[in-house]
């Protein structure tokens, strides 16, 4: 069975997954420990169009990425709930992220964009799935 989860990223990530041919997400900066796909897409899109578009670090904008993985291997994550009922999220360790991408079935596919006011760059919509 196939699982289909959901990424919010930042310019950064986006560039990083780009250049892997979207087959795989960047390792993790030493300070972030966990690695968290989120598992639906709207709390994707709330990350992406309400945190994002307003970081810096984000480059001020945000990506919503997909990607298919097989269920049975997401078992060995637990389910995180965060927040509200949409908040749900698996946290992989920083050091799985390797064999995590390695199992990725296909490519990342970027579903949606946002760009917030203070965005000053090329518009990607060319890359939406």
């Amino acid at each position: 069975m196939i699982t289909q989860l959901f990424r919010p990223v930042g310019l950064y990530e986006f560039e990083k997954i780009m250049a892997s041919e979207f087959k795989a997400f960047p390792p993790r900066l030493p300070e972030q420990p966990i690695f968290y796909p989120v598992l639906n897409m709207e709390y994707a899109s709330q990350i992406a169009r309400d945190w994002n578009t307003v970081d810096k670090l984000s480059g001020y904008c945000g990506f919503v990425t997909s990607f298919d993985m097989n269920s049975h291997y997401l078992e060995k994550f637990k389910v995180q709930q965060v927040g509200a009922g949409v908040h749900k999220e698996l946290w992989v360790p920083a050091d799985k992220l390797e064999e995590f991408n390695s199992e990725i079935i296909g490519k990342i596919r970027i579903i949606n964009i946002f760009y917030g006011e203070q965005y000053e760059g090329p518009k990607y919509e060319e890359v939406i799935l």
